[in-house]
């Protein structure tokens, strides 16, 4: 009897019963993978400490005792401390006429609400710190990382007995995470939603598979179907980081709009692009995109000034409903995704199919 393919080292490491990682931003989607048999990564960096705390207590007394994670971003070049505000006077007139030039010509409203990207804990460090220290004290069993990992985070994590895994686009940062000691390494591909490097999956998954010894690699990167799951598994990962799939399952708090827009996406539909936080990353077109690419258009600023800069088209876009105006982090494996269907299913699917194609 040939071994199961799917129960590989990052099932043992996590204690999982599929070697697959759903990244979302959904407290629903969370529990209702985790329940399914795969492993949970709760993004929690637009959130502030108490929020974070509030959706671990949450997740916790829906999962029983399984485990989960939650991934934040601290970017190393983030200012030590500063209200949104005072950052926000920091940024150069250009910049601001020219955010102020797209959202005449879009017509985009001022925001009605509260701006969530000003929670970012990519704003400063104090800000980082604080949401770190929250999972450190609730001992959450995977702290993820996809923006920097300040050198303290190893060793509090690993004193806590809980563990640390890396997101990389890169190989030599693949290099510099395993030397800090990072439990596992997340190789991400350049058709990744959200931030990514320059690298094709193709490329950085085997070229880290190779320099990873017995640490695992996790591919992501377009991933989302079970063809993908089995090609990463031959390139020599453990297991696959999965976001975009799951944007569109029944679970899901997306909005609705923004739901239809993937459903109805393709890849070209994406754009990888620096001007939405000073970090390159991928998400799906709209009008802020396509003006930060014309001639015209000044340098994007660097993180965190770039993402404040954002904040107001994003916050007035999605407040006035305005599908046209609408963005979200999306890879380029959306042209997979044109249903909707609950999370276990997709996950049970995606398995199922992967087994399938090794078979063969």
């Amino acid at each position: 009897m040939p071994a199961d393919p799917m129960r590989t080292k990052l099932c043992r490491l996590l204690e999982v019963e599929f070697p697959v990682i759903c990244f979302t931003h959904c407290r629903q989607v969370a529990v209702a993978v985790t329940n399914a048999g795969g492993f949970s990564v709760l993004g929690e960096a637009m959130h502030a400490a108490e929020k974070i705390a509030s959706d671990i207590h949450w997740i916790r007394d829906r999962v029983n005792g399984k485990p989960f994670g939650v991934d934040l971003v601290l970017p190393s070049s983030a200012p030590p401390s500063g209200t949104p505000d005072e950052l926000y006077a920091e940024i150069p007139a250009r910049h601001r006429s020219f955010a102020e030039e797209i959202k005449q010509k879009y017509d985009v409203p001022e925001p009605t609400g509260p701006i969530a990207l000003r929670q970012w804990g990519g704003l400063n460090k104090q800000m980082a710190r604080a949401q770190i220290d929250v999972l450190l004290d609730e001992r959450v069993p995977v702290i993820a990382t996809g923006l920097g990992s300040p050198d303290f985070l190893f060793a509090a994590a690993h004193e806590r007995g809980l563990k640390v895994f890396g997101l990389v686009g890169a190989t030599q940062q693949a290099v510099k995470q395993i030397a800090r000691g990072a439990d596992a390494i997340v190789a991400q591909g350049y058709d990744a939603a959200g931030h990514t490097g320059a690298m094709g999956t193709f490329s950085i998954v085997p070229d880290v598979a190779s320099i990873a010894g017995d640490v695992p690699v996790v591919a992501a990167g377009g991933v989302t179907t079970g063809r993908h799951l089995a090609a990463a598994l031959c390139l020599g990962a453990a297991g696959v980081w999965t976001g975009t799939v799951w944007l569109a399952s029944r679970e899901s708090d997306e909005d609705p709009l923004v739901i239809e827009r993937i459903l109805a996406a393709s890849g070209d539909d994406t754009s990888r692009t620096a001007c939405i936080s000073g970090k390159t990353m991928r998400v799906l077109n709209c009008p802020w995109t396509d003006e930060w690419a014309t001639p015209g258009a000044p340098n994007v600023l660097r993180s965190p000034y770039q993402m404040l800069l954002t904040s107001s088209y994003l916050q007035g876009a999605n407040d006035a409903r305005r599908a046209d105006l609408m963005t979200e982090a999306v890879g380029q494996g959306v042209g997979f995704v044109s249903e909707r269907r609950p999370a276990a299913a997709i996950l049970h699917g995606m398995v199922e199919e992967a087994r399938a194609v090794l078979a063969r």
